[in-house]
């Protein structure tokens, strides 16, 4: 609500149209990384891995020379649409739960690797200078499911 103390009407409709007009023009204006952070709740980290993996799109680049800088300064911008579309979506929070389902999965890959080359190394000494005891072990069935299973872990 616009209130001026004591205005004529005349300064009144001035100013208000002059806000108005105003407002209309920042609808069009791009979005800085920080506000879209801000709007997003989001951090830097995961704009920049969500910009990579094309969830979260660039409308473009600003470049900026600050005052006190020798070199300029690089952004991206996003069009308001998009941060809107992405906000009523509620699509950052979909994004947290499939990163969270993709490092699990990533995880266990990377155990189970981990798991084979150890078991790979052990095999590699134990091949490498047979015992006598080795030699007389008899194998046991179904040894290769139950060790494929990582039960032993």
């Amino acid at each position: 609500m616009l209130h001026l103390p004591d205005a004529k009407e005349h300064d009144f409709e001035a100013a208000s149209a002059s806000i108005s007009q105003a407002m209309l023009g920042l609808a069009d204006l791009p979005v800085l990384p920080k506000e879209a952070e801000d709007i997003l709740s989001m951090s830097s980290r995961e704009r920049h891995k969500w910009m990579k993996a094309g969830r979260l799109k660039s409308a473009g680049t600003r470049t900026v020379k600050l005052r006190g800088r020798s070199k300029a300064v690089t952004f991206h911008i996003f069009e308001p649409a998009h941060i809107e579309h992405i906000l009523n979506g509620d699509l950052t929070e979909i994004w947290r739960e499939e990163d969270a389902v993709a490092l699990a999965e990533n995880r266990s890959r990377g155990a189970g690797k981990a798991a084979l080359t150890r078991a790979a190394k052990g095999k590699a000494k134990s091949t490498s200078a047979p015992t006598a005891s080795q030699e007389a072990e008899v194998p046991l069935e179904g040894w290769e499911e139950f060790a494929t299973k990582g039960f032993l872990r």
